[in-house]
């Protein structure tokens, strides 16, 4: 496997994973065939018209984009015993960490790296627990003739998808703590910021950034480095075509975060005035 660590704003990162041919299992283990077997039931769904299926389809998108991008990312790691169970070799050597030097400092990659690792853990825990227990509840509506059982389906998943997301965590969490991560600094993602980053930063010359970009942007305030048009470039120089959907969403939430951030902020200045008037 290899890891991307993708700045999204100045202060916050998408981490992904990517499976190396070496890791694509030669045979689906049963609980890959059954999310096969799902997605692919999913995307007959998305063909419908009308009807139940097209509207259980227009809002089971609308739920996946709300879900936070930090747990698809989480989510795109997989487990340590199933990345060891593919490549005896894994726990003993390192993997490359791919990343933009003039956004991210070198020396903070280990530590940025261990708190997207583990700042999410109890919550996933504390959910997947949730939705596990709550699942069963719902069966009987499943009696009901002709009806979906949506809420069953619904919170099995989330106690899967925050499942997914813990092993993630602790897979990463490990990597770091066993200081099995190799830093690599990518010359074509470094490319790809180099732009925004001058237009954030104010640099005149983005083909020859300075030596303290990265410092620049660990001391500005939260703003947004990627543009969605820039989700699928990433997802091109990464070779990930997957990269870009959970890009796009990343982008999306944090930018809706900035703007309730400067609205609040906005709204106590103007309380803060009237007052004094």
């Amino acid at each position: 496997m290899r890891l991307f660590l993708v700045p999204i704003s100045t202060k916050r990162a998408l981490i992904y994973s990517r499976a190396l041919s070496r890791d694509i299992p030669q045979q689906l283990s049963l609980l890959d065939r059954i999310t096969t077997k799902a997605a692919q039931t999913w995307s007959r769904w998305e063909e419908a018209d009308k009807g139940w299926k097209k509207n259980l389809v227009s809002w089971g998108n609308r739920v996946q984009q709300r879900i936070p991008f930090e747990e698809w990312g989480l989510k795109s790691i997989p487990s340590l015993q199933a990345q060891q169970r593919l490549d005896e070799s894994h726990g003993k050597t390192k993997i490359d960490v791919l990343f933009p030097a003039n956004a991210i400092k070198s020396d903070k990659l280990r530590s940025i790296l261990q708190v997207i690792a583990t700042e999410r853990q109890d919550l996933h825990r504390q959910r997947m627990l949730w939705s596990l227990i709550a699942a069963p509840v719902t069966a009987p509506i499943g009696l009901i003739p002709l009806v979906p059982n949506i809420p069953f389906f619904y919170l099995a998943y989330r106690g899967w998808s925050h499942w997914r997301a813990l092993n993630g965590s602790r897979h990463l969490e490990f990597l770091v703590k066993k200081d099995l991560l190799n830093p690599v600094q990518f010359p074509g993602l470094e490319q790809l910021y180099a732009k925004r980053l001058s237009q954030i930063l104010d640099h005149p010359d983005p083909e020859k950034p300075t030596p303290k970009t990265a410092d620049d942007v660990e001391k500005s305030d939260e703003r947004l480095l990627l543009r969605m048009s820039d989700a699928k470039k990433l997802a091109s120089i990464l070779d990930a075509p997957e990269l870009a959907l959970e890009a796009e969403r990343a982008i999306v939430q944090i930018e809706e975060s900035l703007k309730s951030k400067a609205q609040s902020a906005q709204e106590n200045s103007d309380i803060k005035a009237s007052k004094k008037d």
